[in-house]
């Protein structure tokens, strides 16, 4: 990217706002404040879902609805999130995703909930989420440092962390308290808070070059000039290719995680273990957002995607509260470090003003394998695996002496299918001198605040 530098003109400015890491913030607490609202919901839904199918299937086909409309939509998103103002698409995505919550607060209070009608609300959740994603992450680089991006994206993570640490234990104490009913109201209102960080900061938009703004035109040519940035890219399209994969093994066993836990375990201890998740994706948070990642980048996702793999492998190993928790522990903290590596990589060696663009075909690609994962991970596990791994069945004399049989056994054995696959492909991509090397390979194209010139926000 061309660096400029003084320029006095009405319309543009060559420093950042004052305060552009303040902004940051206030949008960061505003939207942990929603995620927290949300996982209350969420851990709600998942208890009266299984309580209500005793299945697996139904956890995976709503994390298929949840995903399959954002990597559909994300070539439009991206688009949207480089042409117009990336303050104004996250407000409106956010008020969407209210309206979302408002509906399925109608449904429960008119007790007319059903299977199907989660899989819709997931649908727009989904959608929402899609526009809001590549806006947001555009936006953190117009508004933090280069040296601490690596500490914005752990905290980014950690505002997850702190969602899956806070809301099992909220949610069950106001279970007990004022019910279903009473927690929708309360995600809907957290919502205000997201919306109202947004409409009290700055966020700059960048200049766009000469260059780029010759390739503008109809959506789908915009759209498929991300795909070309990346493609001709060896390097970053290895990446994506990686984490695609990385997504798919992980993801077959990952979204029956609540149906693992819950077929030797009540809501109760759901609760706890997944608090206990919650707190390892916080420590990894933590760590990346203190540490911001070793020097290369890149050796930070080959190692934490590798530990990833290792954790998984013990959730899946016993049908035991502390075995569980030891894996899910291990897994979740490694995997901010492997995320907010890979993040920094991304934010300084793609110009600021197609960020939008790109980071949507980055997610589309990197999550392309997931709706297959939702399928095949629900379909294996309830006609498959489970049936394999109860006494008497074909994979029992083979895998039962070591993991057990019964309920949630064949669960587990995904988990360690799924975390072995992805050791073998991390050391595949390892095998790639492009990947390895692409931080050498590529330059940085981010300079820091007081070189990045920017257009005006509004």
């Amino acid at each position: 990217m061309e660096h400029h530098t003084a320029s006095t003109t009405r319309n543009e400015t060559t420093l950042l706002p004052k305060g552009g890491m303040r902004s940051f913030l206030i949008i960061w607490i505003g939207q942990l404040i929603s995620l927290i609202g949300s996982g209350l919901t969420g851990f709600a839904l998942g208890v009266w879902i299984y309580e209500s199918t005793g299945k697996a299937t139904p956890f995976a086909l709503t994390a298929l609805f949840g995903t399959l409309p954002g990597i559909l939509l994300s070539p439009l998103a991206g688009v949207v999130a480089d042409r117009w103002n990336r303050r104004r698409i996250m407000i409106l995505a956010d008020t969407g995703a209210a309206f979302v919550t408002l509906t399925v607060a109608a449904l429960i209070y008119t007790d007319s909930l059903q299977i199907w009608q989660i899989y819709l609300v997931s649908t727009f959740g989904s959608i929402f989420n899609t526009f809001q994603e590549p806006a947001y992450s555009a936006s953190v680089t117009m508004m933090v440092p280069k040296r601490h991006l690596g500490r914005a994206s752990g905290l980014r993570q950690g505002s997850q962390a702190v969602q899956t640490l806070i809301a099992p234990l909220l949610a069950g104490v106001l279970f007990v308290t004022i019910g279903l009913k009473g927690i929708i109201v309360i995600d809907f209102i957290t919502y205000f808070f997201a919306v109202g960080a947004l409409l009290v900061v700055h966020i700059p938009q960048p200049k766009v070059s000469e260059e780029i703004a010759a390739e503008r035109g109809s959506v789908w040519k915009e759209a498929i000039f991300g795909l070309n940035y990346i493609r001709t890219r060896v390097g970053l399209l290895s990446m994506l290719i990686y984490f695609a994969f990385a997504n798919f093994l992980l993801n077959i066993s990952g979204a029956l995680m609540t149906p693992l836990i819950l077929s030797f375990a009540d809501a109760r201890q759901l609760g706890i273990l997944q608090t206990i998740l919650g707190a390892g994706m916080l420590v990894g948070s933590l760590m990346m957002g203190t540490w911001g990642g070793p020097k290369r980048k890149m050796s930070g996702v080959y190692g934490f995607i590798a530990i990833v793999a290792v954790g998984a492998i013990i959730t899946g190993l016993q049908a035991n509260a502390w075995v569980v928790a030891i894996g899910m522990f291990v897994l979740i903290s490694a995997v901010p470090i492997a995320s907010g590596c890979s993040q920094v990589i991304w934010q300084t060696k793609v110009e600021p003003a197609i960020q939008g663009r790109v980071f949507a075909i980055r997610r589309m690609i990197a999550h392309f394998l997931l709706p297959l994962a939702y399928i095949l991970g629900g379909v294996l596990a309830d006609s498959v695996f489970e049936p394999a791994m109860n006494t008497g069945g074909n994979l029992a004399p083979i895998f039962g002496p070591y993991i057990g049989t019964g309920p949630g056994r064949g669960i587990g054995l995904l988990f360690i299918i799924g975390g072995v696959g992805l050791l073998v492909v991390t050391l595949i991509a390892y095998a790639n001198p492009r990947l390895r090397n692409v931080e050498e390979e590529l330059p940085d194209v981010l300079p820091e605040p007081k070189e990045m010139a920017t257009a005006p926000a509004d």
